[in-house]
C-alpha cells in the first residue's frame, strides 16, 4: 500500500515547485500541478530495468504501449479506440501548439475562461485571434455559458479548446453538457481539441469522466483528445503524452504539423507510460481515496471561513478558491504568510479574485499550509476592523 502521508524531501532535485519561489525559503509550495507523492513502484521498477540495459539510443513507440493505453481507456472510461488513433508527443502543452499550428493566422480559436493559461497564450504564438467566453456558476459548478458561446462564434472560428475535467474549476462535464458542445461544434464546423489530462482524477463518486469523442462518431471525427499519464501517476518530468485522433485526415494534419518541432517521447517516458497503464491502477485507486480525504480537509477549512468560497470540485487535486470577499490581493496575502498558491488572474478574465491550491500533498503539509492561511485571514480581519 502506498504511503501518501510520507513527506518527500524534494530539495536538490531541481523541482520547479521549489525553484521558482526559492527566495521564499520556508514557504509551503501549493501551486504548480504536480504532486508530492512517490510514483507507483511499478514505474520505478520498469525504469530501473531499462536503465540497467545502459544503452539509450533512438526509440520508437511499440505497439504494446499503444495496446496498453487502449486497454486502460476501455476499462477506465469505456473509450474504445484503435492503436492507429494514438500519436505521441512530449506533453499536452506541446500538443496544443501542434494543434494550433494546423490552422492559419486568419483562423480564430474559441476558449472559455478562466482556464489553464496555455489555452489562451498558445494560439497567440501562431498569430491567431482568441475568442473567449466566460464560465459561470450553475448549480454550484463551474459551467459553460452556452448562449454566450454561440453568440461569440463567427466565421473565422475554426477550433474550440475545452478542458475536461476543467482546470482550474474541477468540473467533470456531463454527457448532456458534452453533447451540447458537440452539437455546437458540428453546427459551426469547429474542430474540438479536448484536454483530458485530469480524466483519471475524478474525486466525486457520483460523476464519471466521459471523453467527448466517445459520444458519437460525428463528434469523434472532429475531435482531438489530449491525454497523458503525467498528472495521474505523477510523472510530469518524464515528458510523455498522446493525442487520440480517429479522423485520418486530422491525424495526418497533426503529424505533419508536428514535423520535427516536437522530438516525441524519450525512452524512459515510454517505459513509464506502459508500466503506469498496465500495472498502476491499484495505486491510482489508493491515491484517489487519499485525495478525497484531502479535499474534505480543504472544504472544512473553507466552511470555517465565510469570506472564502469553493464551488463543487468534482475532479483534479486543485482547489479553485473564490477570495473576492476579502477585498484584498489574496495571492499576496497568503504568500506574505508563507503559502505559495497560483495567482487567479493568470487563468484569464474572471480569475482575478481567486487562488488555486494544489492539495496533492501529504496531509501534514496540507494542514500546515491551511494553518498559515488561517493566520493570514485573521490578520486580514484585524486590518479590516481597524
Amino acid at each position: 500500500m502506498a504511503n501518501f502521508d510520507k513527506i518527500i524531501d524534494r530539495k536538490k532535485t531541481h523541482a520547479l515547485k521549489l525553484e521558482r519561489y526559492k527566495k521564499y525559503e520556508n514557504a509551503v509550495n501549493m501551486w504548480v500541478a504536480d504532486m508530492d507523492f512517490k510514483s507507483p513502484k511499478c514505474i520505478t521498477k520498469a525504469l530501473k530495468k531499462r536503465i540497467n540495459h545502459e544503452v539509450f539510443g533512438y526509440t520508437v513507440i511499440d505497439e504494446d504501449t499503444k495496446q496498453t493505453i487502449k486497454t486502460f481507456l476501455k476499462k477506465r472510461h469505456n473509450y474504445k479506440i484503435e492503436n492507429s488513433h494514438i500519436a505521441f508527443a512530449s506533453g499536452v502543452v506541446a500538443s496544443m501548439n501542434i494543434v494550433c499550428n494546423m490552422f492559419g493566422k486568419k483562423d480564430s480559436v474559441v476558449i472559455v475562461k478562466p482556464i489553464y493559461p496555455y489555452f489562451f497564450t498558445t494560439p497567440k504564438h501562431f498569430g491567431q485571434k482568441v475568442v473567449s467566453v466566460n464560465m459561470k456558476n450553475i448549480n454550484n459548478r463551474w459551467m459553460f455559458d452556452f448562449d454566450e458561446l454561440e453568440s461569440k462564434i463567427d466565421k473565422t472560428c475554426r477550433l474550440l479548446f475545452i478542458c475536461n475535467p476543467h482546470n482550474p474549476g474541477g468540473t467533470v462535464f456531463t454527457k448532456e453538457e458534452l453533447l451540447k458542445i458537440g452539437e455546437i461544434a458540428i453546427k459551426h464546423n469547429l474542430i474540438i481539441c479536448s484536454d483530458e489530462i485530469h480524466s483519471d482524477l475524478v474525486l466525486d463518486k457520483d460523476v464519471k469522466h466521459i471523453p467527448i469523442a466517445s459520444l458519437s462518431d460525428k463528434i469523434a471525427q472532429r475531435t482531438i483528445t489530449l491525454m497523458a499519464p503525467s498528472k495521474t501517476f505523477n510523472i510530469a518530468g518524464l515528458q510523455s503524452s498522446f493525442a487520440i485522433i480517429e479522423n485520418k485526415e486530422l491525424m495526418d494534419k497533426f503529424v505533419n504539423s508536428m514535423g520535427h518541432i516536437n522530438g516525441g517521447v524519450n525512452l524512459l517516458g515510454i517505459e513509464a507510460t506502459r508500466a503506469a497503464y498496465k500495472y498502476g491502477e491499484k495505486w491510482l485507486e489508493e491515491l484517489l481515496e487519499y485525495l478525497r480525504e484531502n479535499l474534505k480537509v480543504v472544504e472544512n477549512f473553507i466552511s470555517k471561513n465565510p469570506k472564502l468560497k469553493l464551488l463543487k470540485c468534482e475532479a483534479t487535486y486543485l482547489a479553485w478558491i473564490d477570495c473576492s470577499e476579502l477585498k484584498t490581493d489574496a495571492y499576496k496575502l497568503f504568500l506574505d504568510n508563507g503559502v505559495v498558491l497560483n495567482e487567479g488572474k493568470s487563468f484569464g478574465d474572471g480569475g482575478e479574485n481567486f487562488v488555486r491550491l494544489n492539495f496533492g500533498t501529504s496531509r501534514k503539509t496540507l494542514l500546515k499550509a491551511l494553518n498559515r492561511m488561517q493566520i493570514a485571514l485573521r490578520s486580514c480581519d484585524k486590518a479590516f476592523q481597524k
